[in-house]
């Protein structure tokens, strides 16, 4: 009964992703449009070409950064709770305690924190003129900051929930055998715990790639990142801006499945899926 409940679960959401990508891929290309004629052209994606490239170039810099900052930072708190037994329980509470909150409310949260009339601004004493733009500035760092923030705790609940009790055991024969707190770190914890930091970060790369309040909230106007370019361009007056929509969304599937792919081979190969 479990087995043809998964079976029932897979096949529906296997259907409905490849029903939504065919749907993309039509109005993408024209064969299904809002209105007009149907008839195969790729005029979506000469229409929004320039602004696209930019539209990658700044979601791949925030998935990348909110990426790598979520796994070292995650990891590196996961470790602690993992080689400190005594205090584990606490600090395993304080960092997951980000997991249950909104991506909306971190948001705004790093909004207020970080913003020219920040709370971060009046604790340094400087001015609104002397404050760098940490949001909706030339550079994600509100967006990267609140995706770390957020997901450095995802990646830490992964990881010690991957190995638990059982990595502990390995640790204290590491100790009866001479191994002080760097070489079990080093050569126990990290190796045991380096497949559960692939699986997570790549769920956080795909996941930061295609979140949109987060980056509408604290991101600059322009270069937009592809999820919001993508809502922008569907939610136009304009109807003929639809297939643009659908090409901008469609780039982004596709940048995630590529990304997904390239996941999967690297864990089978560190052999995270034996």
């Amino acid at each position: 009964m479990t087995r043809l409940a998964a079976l029932l679960a897979a096949g529906l959401t296997a259907a409905v992703l490849v029903l939504s990508i065919l749907t993309l891929v039509l109005t993408a290309t024209g064969l299904m449009p809002l209105v007009g004629t149907p008839g195969a052209t790729l005029r979506a994606f000469d229409a929004v070409r320039g602004d696209l490239l930019l539209a990658v170039r700044e979601s791949l810099v925030i998935a990348t950064s909110s990426t790598v900052l979520a796994g070292a930072i995650g990891m590196s708190v996961a470790l602690v709770a993992l080689a400190s037994p005594g205090g584990s329980r606490l600090l395993a509470a304080t960092t997951t305690a980000p997991v249950p909150v909104a991506h909306i409310v971190a948001a705004v949260s790093f909004a207020l924190l970080l913003s020219d009339a920040g709370l971060a601004n009046r604790l340094s004493g400087l001015d609104t003129a002397s404050w760098p733009p940490l949001v909706a500035g030339p550079w994600p760092v509100a967006s990267v900051a609140t995706f770390a923030w957020k997901e450095s705790a995802f990646v830490a609940l992964v990881v010690t929930a991957s190995l638990g009790p059982a990595v502990r055991d390995y640790s204290e024969v590491a100790a009866l055998l001479g191994a002080g707190w760097r070489e079990r770190v080093r050569y126990v914890l990290l190796p045991l715990a380096l497949p559960a930091l692939g699986a997570a970060c790549a769920i956080v790369f795909l996941f930061t790639l295609g979140s949109y309040e987060v980056v509408w909230l604290l991101g600059q106007a322009y270069p937009e990142p592809l999820p919001v370019t993508a809502y922008r361009l569907f939610t136009s007056l304009d109807l003929q801006a639809r297939p643009q929509a659908a090409a901008v969304a469609l780039t982004t599937v596709g940048l995630a499945m590529a990304a997904a792919v390239a996941s999967v081979g690297v864990l089978r190969r560190s052999g995270v899926s034996r």
